[in-house]
């Protein structure tokens, strides 16, 4: 019997992954949400159709059997608790401060006036809909809720498709859902306290309300930086693999846990602790993908699948409930509709946009599901009623993607908007703006200091997590006492707090001061460093003392210690004929950029971009030209010039002053040489590394440092090992 009921919960698991991922991606291909496809796919498996053409089959794999159907819920009550994590990682809170007031009024009527038709409704619904027809109220609560909110999932997915992600009205309509779904738990939480308690009193639902309030407060106060903490201390210490995506599970469970204590629903739990990983700056993208992967492809169609399964369309052939369905959709449809359009034209907006943004609001989704499932778990919904609330989530989910498109296809764009939304397309794609993590690996010599300060002005614009791995006579840090940590960690936060400052007063927003953490204990080797790569940097910045050798090479130290990091590297090395002292970057400083038409050039240009944008530095961008190279000119310049200009809006993206010039005749390193005599106070240039374990950027790098009398970076592209040397045309400004 146990081999059978095990090789029965396979074939449902099997079963429900087949055809629920097959429907997902047909109706993914004609632009419809794919959940809804795995939500059909279970409604087909269930009495609607498997069950009515093959009943015997269908109940001997989906069996009634209480023990054997507990296996497949548990799976699925766990899908809940992480499609409500992954819908709180997904929600920007950061959106909502930055878009403004306009959000607020439409979730506020956009929640209250279909709130209202539900629980309006729920008072005349037949007792027979009702499992407890004394429970009308906690009844009119759910339904209510269930009317009221909205997928943020599939609102992004339509906004995203139309390309108005970054429209202003994209924002506020994203921003909207976002925040009605965050009302919309609480209040599923407070409706899940009241149905414990059997009907409304109000003792205990103050009392419900006041815990939840503490947990809120606790969850984005100490709770976040617990969170944060966890995060980082999981990634930096643990070897074992996927060990911070056990850490983010165990962070759900036990926020799940204590919302379940207070005698609120768990789900609760799961989102506000989805919002603070999401918000974690040290999660990046890679261990974003593998929970978002696990989820998406397991537990998601096994959580939609089974509320289909629930779900009998077989008793809409009874014309009572059939037009008791259509009556719910209407009332949904024109509940949440004309909510959100009197919240958009309170907050000034035109028709047109009204329109745009009640349209957005209509689609329930997934969250409309986990609702409903929520309540018939808890016995206030009856089977017959949870059919038709999942009939009016997939029409009105159905019906929204068409009905958005057409909205926002008729909205005009602005010559202002047009002009922010280029720019911060342009911005997107810098090398800087995609950063997630820094490595900082300095001395206490000016350079390392110097460089320190560089990190801080990179990773201060937007809180980057900085490692910082202070070296001393070889080893990390120095004996206790030493204050060259200390130091470093200053600089770091200098310039952190100088570029922070910049971004803020750009673009008015707040920027929270950067997280960095020191290194004290191993030695500096390639081992060490490979090993603090595999944590997740995006750069690994270098400023020490001696990195040059006298015949113009780098160090074996500076060979050893780059050797384990494969990524892009930054060395901050001085220039063979500058003194000691550092420049001070202020003002009317000039940084200069020298580029030839490849994409490692124009990394260094963005990097040069955000290093100037704190202290107002100017940058001048030099194109030598590849023809110059070559002994030939080129006669249209077409090609210099489109790069140049491509920077030049980049500059502007940032609020730096930019000068452009174009050599031609010169060598790469003459040409250099020469403006930085006419007054740079620093180089910065994109280099490629060549093939070999030794650090070898070229001639041209080689000649410079050689050359000119001021700190140089070079921002080197990816490290390209022996095994993997190929033919590149151009890769930098290195021949």
């Amino acid at each position: 019997m146990g081999g059978s009921a095990e090789g029965l919960f396979v074939a449902e698991i099997v079963l429900l992954l087949l055809v629920g991922r097959g429907l997902g991606e047909i109706f993914q291909r004609y632009g419809q949400p794919a959940i809804m496809g795995q939500l059909i796919g279970g409604i087909l498996l269930g009495p609607s159709l498997f069950g009515w053409l093959w009943p015997d089959a269908q109940h001997l794999i989906f069996s009634t059997d209480p023990a054997q159907k507990s296996m497949i819920d548990a799976v699925s009550q766990l899908g809940i608790l992480l499609l409500l994590l992954l819908t709180g990682m997904e929600t920007d809170l950061r959106l909502v401060r930055r878009v403004g007031a306009a959000c607020f009024s439409i979730s506020i009527t956009g929640i209250i006036v279909p709130f209202a038709c539900g629980f309006a409704l729920a008072q005349f619904l037949p007792a027979t809909l009702l499992p407890e027809p004394t429970q009308r109220i906690v009844a009119g609560l759910f339904l209510g809720t269930a009317l009221s909110i909205s997928s943020v999932k599939i609102v992004a997915m339509v906004v995203r498709e139309m390309n108005f992600m970054r429209r202003n009205l994209g924002q506020v309509i994203i921003s909207s859902a976002i925040i009605e779904d965050t009302i919309g738990w609480l209040i599923i939480a407070i409706t899940f306290g009241i149905a414990t308690n059997g009907s409304l009193q109000v003792l205990p639902l103050l009392t419900t309300v006041a815990e939840v309030a503490l947990f809120m407060v606790f969850s984005f106060t100490l709770g976040r930086r617990l969170v944060f903490t966890l995060i980082r201390w999981s990634n930096d210490s643990f070897r074992s693999e996927y060990a911070v995506i056990t850490v983010i599970l165990i962070i759900m469970g036990v926020m799940a846990l204590i919302t379940n204590l207070i005698g609120v629903h768990t789900v609760l739990g799961a989102f506000v602790a989805g919002i603070l990983v999401g918000e974690s700056p040290i999660l990046s993208d890679h261990i974003e993908g593998q929970l978002r992967g696990v989820i998406t492809a397991l537990f998601m169609p096994i959580f939609f699948g089974m509320a289909g399964l629930s779900a009998d369309l077989t008793v809409l052939t009874d014309p009572t409930l059939a037009l008791l369905t259509l009556a719910l959709v209407a009332i949904a449809s024109i509940g949440k509709f004309g909510g959100a359009f009197i919240g958009g034209r309170l907050a000034g907006m035109s028709l047109k946009e009204a329109i745009a943004v009640g349209s957005a609001m209509n689609a329930r989704g997934s969250t409309e599901v986990i609702v409903a499932s929520i309540g018939l778990s808890m016995n206030i919904l009856s089977h017959n009623l949870f059919t038709m609330i999942v009939t009016m989530a997939v029409i009105t989910t159905l019906a929204m993607p068409p009905m958005l498109r057409w909205a926002l296809g008729r909205l005009p764009v602005g010559h202002a908007e047009k002009q922010r939304v280029e720019r911060e397309l342009l911005d997107e794609r810098g090398f800087v703006s995609k950063l997630e993590r820094l490595l900082l690996l300095v001395d206490d010599s000016p350079v390392g200091k110097f460089t320190a300060y560089l990190a801080g002005l990179v990773g201060g614009g937007s809180g980057m997590p900085t490692t910082l791995l202070h070296l001393k006579d070889g080893r990390i840090a120095g004996p206790a006492g030493d204050k060259g940590p200390e130091r470093a960690r200053n600089e770091v936060r200098k310039g952190a707090a100088r570029s922070a400052r910049a971004v803020s007063k750009a673009e008015d927003t707040s920027v929270e001061k950067v997280h960095l953490t020191t290194r004290t204990k191993s030695e500096a080797t390639a081992d060490t460093i490979a090993q603090e790569a595999r944590k997740g940097y995006g750069l690994l910045l270098v400023g020490l003392e001696t990195m040059m050798t006298a015949k113009g090479s780098f160090t074996g130290t500076l060979n050893d210690i780059t050797g384990g990091f494969d990524g892009p590297l930054c060395l901050v090395l001085n220039g063979a004929k500058s003194a000691a002292k550092m420049p001070v970057l202020k003002a009317g400083t000039t940084i200069l950029v020298p580029v030839n038409g490849t994409e490692v050039s124009r990394r260094a240009a963005d990097f040069a971009l955000a290093l100037a944008r704190p202290h107002r530095a100017r940058v001048k961008v030099l194109y030598v030209s590849q023809a110059a190279r070559q002994g030939a000119t080129s006669v249209s310049h077409r090609r210099e010039e489109a790069m140049l200009k491509d920077i030049a809006d980049l500059a502007a993206r940032y609020g730096v002053q930019v000068d452009t010039a174009l050599r031609t005749r010169a060598t790469p390193d003459r040409a250099i040489a020469r403006e930085v005599a006419k007054g740079a106070a620093m180089v910065v240039m994109g280099v490629t590394q060549r093939p070999g374990e030794e650090l070898f950027f070229g001639d041209t790098a080689t000649a410079v440092l050689a050359a000119v009398a001021c700190p140089v970076v070079l921002l080197a592209s990816e490290r390209i090992r022996p095994t993997e040397a190929r033919t590149e045309a151009g890769g930098g400004l290195e021949k």
